[in-house]
Order: structure tokens, then C-alpha cells, then sequence
């Protein structure tokens, strides 16, 4: 690892809470035979984006639902919590690991979401980066295997080598993920600020059952 790289990115923090024993225990369990960071990587990227099913109605509005150690705890997340995950077990392994947010289309959001959401456009889609080989790598473990399979859908691959992003179509050649616009990179999750995104950009979109409209409970920090 270059020595230069910042220490804020092993760093723990309220969300990314390597300190916890439950994530102790799944980086060990998940790397305790491998050497080489880049193994290490893929091992807990696959675990991350496979084993916390991705599930876009599982948004809280409550602080605590964002640590590590509760996603995994309760077992299903969107994009930005499972991107916490994978950053906190990076940092577990001693793997520097950084949160990257970009707004993107999803031309393939079902019929359902959309109506309540009133659009395609995702706010702070969540991803994560991992320092590998002296370089920042993404990782993108949003949308689990089950998922992928249920609706013809090309799962992220993650080779440690390679950036790993959500595929431009779908398997049948359909348009599916469209980047629209970079929010750049955090050493911490800045969760305050992305409700404070999601509320002027959703509270306006027109969907029927805004799933962005609840109130908040003040306890985002």
C-alpha cells in the first residue's frame, strides 16, 4: 500500500464502525485465508453484493439504520448503505476504502418504483472505492445476483483489477444505467447532506406515493 495514502480512509467512524465485533468477525471469516488484498477485495465485495439483497423501500430516515454493523443486521439495503458495508469491511481488512456518489438514470426501474418515486433519475446513487495496487478501484455492490437473474439484468463483476460499475444494458441488449453526473468521493458517509439533496430534488418530482416525503425524524446528524 503507498504510504502516502490518508489515513482518513482506514479511519472508523460513527457509520463505518470497524470497531464493531459483527464486523469483525465477518472480515475474518470472509478473508482469514488470504494474503493479497485484491483476494481479500473480491471476497467481501461478493459477500456484500449477494448476501444484502438490494431493496430500493428499505430507506429509513433514522441515523442509526446507516452504521455497518445494522445494515447488515437487518439484512436489506439500497444502494448507499451497502456501499457503507463494503467500505467498512474494506477497512476491517486494512484496505483504505472511500464512498462515491453520482446521479444516474435507471431506464429499467419498474413501473411501481417510478410511480412513486415520480422519476428515473436516482439521486447520490452509492458506491464505493477500494485502494488497491496503489490505485482507487470502484466497486459498485448494489444489486445482488437474485435481482440481476429476476428482471435480465448483467450483474457488476469485481476483479480488484478493474473498475466494477452498474452495466450500461441489460443481458437481451436494452438500455439500462445511465451516469448523468458526478458528487465526487467521501471519506465518511455525508448522510445529513444527501436528505437534504433527496428532499428538494424528490419532494418535487410528482410521484403518487413519494416513498422521499416522509417527514424526517431528525436524528440524521
Amino acid at each position: 500500500m503507498e504510504s502516502k495514502i490518508d489515513e482518513k480512509y482506514l479511519k472508523q467512524t460513527y457509520f463505518i464502525d470497524t470497531d464493531s465485533e459483527l464486523i469483525s468477525d465477518i472480515a475474518y471469516e470472509l478473508t482469514r485465508d488470504m494474503s493479497d488484498p485484491i483476494e481479500k477485495a473480491k471476497s467481501i465485495f461478493y459477500w456484500t453484493r449477494d448476501k444484502i439483497p438490494y431493496d430500493p423501500y428499505s430507506l429509513s430516515f433514522m441515523k442509526k439504520s446507516y452504521k455497518a454493523s445494522n445494515i447488515i443486521r437487518k439484512g436489506r439495503a439500497w444502494c448507499v448503505p451497502k456501499a457503507v458495508v463494503l467500505a467498512t469491511l474494506a477497512r476491517a481488512v486494512n484496505i483504505p476504502s472511500r464512498l462515491h456518489f453520482a446521479d444516474i438514470r435507471n431506464h429499467q426501474i419498474t413501473p411501481k418504483l417510478k410511480n412513486e418515486m415520480g422519476t428515473d433519475l436516482f439521486i447520490f446513487h452509492g458506491y464505493t472505492e477500494l485502494y488497491l495496487n496503489n490505485k482507487w478501484i470502484k466497486a459498485t455492490p448494489a444489486f445482488n445476483i437474485e435481482l440481476c437473474q429476476k428482471f435480465g439484468h448483467k450483474t457488476v463483476e469485481f476483479d480488484g483489477i478493474n473498475d466494477g460499475m452498474l452495466p450500461k444494458t441489460t443481458l437481451d441488449g436494452k438500455k439500462h444505467i445511465e451516469y448523468i453526473s458526478d458528487r465526487g468521493t467521501f471519506a465518511d458517509l455525508p448522510l445529513k447532506h444527501i436528505f437534504d439533496v433527496f428532499m428538494k430534488a424528490y419532494m418535487t418530482a410528482g410521484g403518487s406515493l413519494n416513498i422521499f416525503s416522509r417527514s424526517s425524524s431528525g436524528d440524521l446528524g
